[in-house]
């Protein structure tokens, strides 16, 4: 096999931690390429389910005796701790690895200090390679690390003109079924799905991440939030039907803002304790609009149909917006067809103080 240059080498890591998103939670998605002294590529792995192998682990062992003197190129800076595994900068030391390329330092204070341990053995550690396309793989994870709450991303469905229902109610389906399906495949690289209770008392959801082609629940389920200030959510509601892990959470177990609902902040901070990194908001209208009116949603994902109602319930209700010139700016990262529908990405541009 012919020698690949450490740049190379970086972009196929992010590649293989990418196959890692939605099952390695708490932990990071991790890849990590394994060079021999003459640049040839003689292992790859990445971090593949939380209390599994790190991805330097997996490398190490398809390389074998050809990792002494070569060049480890890892997405996330090694592991300097022992948890359910055993600390990555002490096994790349113990196999003789010369070299130690990384995109991303770890902000995690309990595993981090990898590099400094490298260097202290005498192992040459390379900081940044292809950093800003490891942060992007990795931005949940990273986010959430270093402010204490997960990364939030608001999903929403709706009509050309904004509408979420029709002006009797009915609501299925607005969007196709690949759109549909498109969602569950979101859900199942998250570790929490929330909804307001409004949207339980509705639409009765599941909040379950499915295959659509047979109805099949995925092997992993994300924690489903109901946000619930006052405790309505009926005994017989289906995000109580045993299918996944179902936290009500109420304004007297998690505190109440000034307005007497659930505290946001206190929310997200709660759900951080608990080893949600990454979660979803899928409804309804009045609790998309409280999270954006604090600041609290990094991304936005809309599922757009070409339909017009004219009338009925829109996807968003008050943000904290009164005049245009308070308008929450986006910025669009990503328009893709789904099926018929159109998938928009946005990231809310953030505010001068």
């Amino acid at each position: 096999m012919a020698s690949v240059s450490v740049d190379e080498a970086m972009r196929r890591a992010v590649e293989l931690a990418a196959r890692g998103l939605g099952a390695t939670s708490p932990n990071p998605v991790v890849g990590c390429l394994l060079l021999d002294a003459d640049g040839e590529v003689v292992g790859e792995g990445f971090h593949a389910y939380a209390g599994g192998p790190h991805a330097e682990i997996v490398a190490l062992a398809q390389a074998g005796t050809r990792a002494r003197g070569g060049t480890a190129v890892v997405t996330l800076e090694p592991c300097d701790h022992t948890g359910r595994t055993g600390p990555c900068s002490h096994a790349l030391i113990g196999a003789g690895v010369a070299h130690v390329v990384v995109a991303v330092p770890d902000p995690n204070p309990v595993a981090s200090g990898g590099a400094a341990t490298l260097r202290a053995a005498g192992v040459q550690v390379t900081l940044g390679v292809r950093g800003a396309e490891a942060e992007a793989g990795n931005v949940a994870w990273l986010t959430s690390m270093r402010r204490g709450w997960p990364y939030l991303i608001w999903k929403y469905a709706a009509t050309l003109d904004g509408r979420s229902a029709a002006a009797d109610g009915t609501s299925m389906w607005i969007t196709s079924e690949a759109a549909r399906t498109d969602v569950h495949a979101l859900r199942g690289t998250v570790d929490a799905v929330l909804a307001g209770v409004g949207t339980v008392l509705a639409d009765d959801p599941r909040l379950t991440a499915r295959n659509l082609r047979d109805g099949t629940l995925a092997i992993r389920q994300p924690l489903r939030v109901v946000v619930d200030s006052s405790g309505r959510t009926p005994l017989d509601a289906r995000v109580r039907d045993g299918a996944a892990r179902t936290w009500v959470a109420t304004a007297a177990e998690v505190g109440a803002g000034p307005d007497g609902r659930v505290d946001l902040a206190a929310l997200l901070a709660e759900l951080h304790h608990r080893g949600v990194r990454a979660a979803l908001l899928e409804g309804g209208p009045t609790l998309a609009g409280a999270f954006l009116a604090a600041g609290l949603v990094d991304r936005i994902v809309g599922y757009v149909a070409p339909k017009l109602l004219g009338a009925g319930p829109t996807a968003l209700l008050d943000a904290g917006v009164t005049t245009i010139a308070d308008a929450i700016d986006l910025e669009i990262t990503d328009v893709t067809p789904v099926g018929p529908d159109l998938r928009i990405t946005a990231l809310p541009r953030k505010r001068e103080a």
